[in-house]
């Protein structure tokens, strides 16, 4: 793979840093991205150093399992199903999904645990629904397949965290700074859960979401646990959340807050990298030791929370450090691990059903997956619905600033089908037809409904050019195109206008009576 496009960073008239693609860097160390499947940026540079995010788009929560030679990952997929998609790496900068462990919809995914007892490996997963919960899933292969969650009745805590302790007890350490004991096979809690941690707080003059102590993850070296959790809340302010750390020489505690907290934290909105934390600690293939973590990208809160790869030092004190700065620039490489291909291709020519590593549902009924089939390279999905807003549509993570997406699409009579780019059920927008006339889709709703001149099939594109989003359609597969008259501006499709944590993502619904087919999905990120 070779460099095809220099980014740079500039101030916008708001004066935020952006990200300028195409023009000239201003100094031999601004950052260059090296491209891969689609066009899509990657982080190994191919000269021994990386430029984060390691994965780009919507990768919260990052919950990482070192097995052996292998690294596996795995994120919050909050509404999409099949979620939880499993992903592989040996030098925790180039990634391969491997597929999803959660196929039931039991509500909103937060940030899960992933872990290997016994052989067995284990996903503790914090939902949102009615009433929240704490369920369970275990496998004996990573690949699956996946056990039937189980409901743990854990009602009042999230970002379950599992961990063994030095006399061989089982436990979920929990948001708040709670914790509960586990049975021996781990599918059981044991008694309630109690209170064992108060967290380390910021200065009261530091601007800030809120308090909300969540996330634990805790990882055993030199004869300590180390409890790292994040604090300040996941969005809101740029500056708001941050990384802490306490130890303990037991499980049991007491726990001792670092002296040099917080660890990480985005201390200027011109960073690149805004609302750092939840962070995992993880040793490299040659044995030095590296944070993961997840922060969204300077002006691009659309993209959702991104995974980032902090180089860590330990001290002469036992306690650590974070080398990577603001993670602006190229830092090297881990030493040791195999690379392989990074990523997978957006693009998609149907000749198989990829659920869960390239597709998924939003907020899918139990039913969902019978409305769709692969079969001569056509996606077939059937109508429901009446909208977006209802219709369950089928999306992608795309985690570029800009790209462009397109497809053939053909309905059925009573059918109305297209594109979208999608952030819930209240807030997308995109291009769709039936026989007759086109719908606009602008801020969840439908806006305009001018006259239909391709009848019962079409190819539509849609442009998102860093939040400009402009619509194209062919009546002849693409050979002439035509835009569509109606443009639109999206950098305020995100969390802290709606809530739910989540991203804008491309893809394509079917709503009404019938079906619409699918051909020849393309993506390029631009």
């Amino acid at each position: 793979m070779s460099i095809t496009r220099r980014h740079t960073f500039a101030l916008g008239a708001s004066g935020a840093a952006l990200l300028i693609p195409g023009s000239a860097p201003a100094a031999a160390s601004a950052p260059t991205y090296r491209r891969g499947h689609d066009n899509q940026r990657i982080a190994d540079l191919g000269d021994g150093r990386f430029l984060n995010p390691i994965l780009s788009g919507d990768r919260p929560d990052p919950a990482i399992l070192q097995d052996g030679r292998d690294y596996y990952l795995t994120f919050s997929s909050f509404d999409s199903y099949p979620g939880l998609v499993i992903w592989h790496s040996r030098d925790l900068v180039n990634w391969r999904p491997i597929g999803p462990a959660l196929r039931r919809n039991i509500g909103s995914v937060w940030a899960v645990s992933l872990g290997k007892h016994d052989g067995r490996y284990f996903l503790y997963i914090p939902t949102k629904g009615a009433p929240n919960s704490i369920w369970v899933i275990h496998a004996d292969r990573i690949e699956g397949p996946w056990s039937d969650p189980i409901d743990l009745g854990l009602h009042r805590h999230i970002d379950p965290c599992h961990i063994v302790g030095e006399d061989g007890s089982r436990w979920l350490f929990l948001s708040g700074g709670d914790r509960v004991r586990l049975s021996a096979d781990g599918l059981s809690t044991v008694g309630q859960p109690e209170h064992v941690y108060d967290p380390w707080r910021y200065p009261d003059d530091w601007i800030v979401e809120r308090f909300s102590p969540e996330g634990p993850k805790i990882v055993r070296h030199g004869g300590y646990f180390y409890l790292i959790t994040a604090v300040g809340g996941t969005a809101g302010p740029p500056t708001g959340h941050m990384v802490i750390a306490a130890r303990s020489r037991s499980i049991h505690g007491p726990w001792e807050n670092c002296p040099a907290n917080p660890l990480v934290r985005t201390r200027d909105a011109a960073e690149r990298w805004w609302s750092r934390g939840h962070a995992s600690l993880v040793q490299g293939p040659a044995g030095d030791w590296w944070a993961l973590y997840h922060g969204y990208e300077n002006g691009f809160w659309t993209l959702g929370r991104q995974a980032l790869l902090d180089p860590v030092e330990w001290t002469a004190d036992g306690w650590f450090r974070m080398k990577g700065g603001d993670l602006s620039r190229p830092l090297a490489a881990p030493h040791g691990g195999t690379r392989q291909p990074h990523g997978a291709p957006l693009s998609d020519d149907f000749t198989t059903l990829a659920l869960g590593t390239k597709w998924s549902f939003f907020r899918p009924a139990p039913d969902e997956a019978s409305r769709i089939s692969v079969a001569n390279q056509t996606l077939t999905l059937a109508a429901r619905g009446t909208a977006p807003v209802d219709s369950s549509p089928l999306l992608q993570i795309a985690g570029d600033i800009a790209y462009t997406f397109e497809c053939d699409v053909e309905i059925d009579p009573g059918t109305t089908a297209g594109l979208v780019l999608f952030y819930d059920q209240k807030l997308y927008c995109g291009l769709g037809f039936d026989a007759k006339r086109f719908v606009t889709h602008q801020y969840g709703d439908e806006r305009g409904r001018p006259a239909n001149p391709h009848g019962n099939r079409m190819r539509i594109r849609v442009t998102n050019d860093r939040h400009i989003v402009s619509f194209h359609t062919s009546g002849d597969g693409g050979k002439t195109w035509q835009r569509f008259d109606r443009g639109m501006e999206v950098s305020g499709y995100h969390h802290n206008v709606r809530g739910g944590f989540l991203m804008l993502r491309p893809g394509l619904y079917a709503a009404g009576a019938g079906a619409a087919r699918f051909r020849k999905w393309r993506f390029r990120a631009l």
